[in-house]
């Protein structure tokens, strides 16, 4: 299963490019990456590192009114573009790419991709995008609010 949900982040220009600060925020679990997160995630933990590959977390995510404690491992595939989260637990990826459209303007795309069989399967596969995009939709609308901010100071 796939959930994918992009948005293009605009600043106005600044003395360093977007892409490096968009991405900044993504990278560093000890505050960018928590100042982003919707009220469904909770209590992000860094258990080791906190900035980029290397990093390790946990936190809690509230959704279909369960709460879950996800532990990921991050790497970064292509360091500055690409940071990718993996559930330690549950198999599932999430993958945030930040690709430039100019010098004050980069797209972010989120995806999360895992397997599941059986009832449960058909289950996630209906329900999981439904719960998983609008949660996205808001990450990414925050994003954009902390970049701004960010920029202007």
């Amino acid at each position: 299963m796939i959930v994918m949900v992009t948005r293009t982040v605009f600043l106005r220009p600044t003395k360093s490019p977007i892409r490096p600060k968009v991405y900044g925020i993504i990278a560093d679990y000890h505050v960018g990456h928590p100042s982003i997160l919707p009220p469904a995630f909770r209590n992000l933990v860094v258990e080791s590192g906190g900035v980029g590959a290397g990093t390790r977390i946990r936190c809690e995510m509230k959704i279909g009114g369960r709460l879950r404690t996800l532990r990921a491992a991050i790497t970064e595939p292509d360091p500055g573009r690409v940071l990718v989260e993996s559930d330690l637990d549950g198999g599932g990826v999430t993958t945030f790419t930040v690709t430039p459209l100019g010098e004050a303007v980069c797209q972010v795309h989120i995806v999360t991709e895992w397997t599941s069989g059986g009832l449960r399967g058909w289950v996630e596969s209906f329900l999981a995008p439904r719960m998983l995009e609008p949660l996205f939709r808001e990450e990414l609308a925050i994003l954009q609010r902390v970049a701004t901010e960010e920029a202007r100071s």
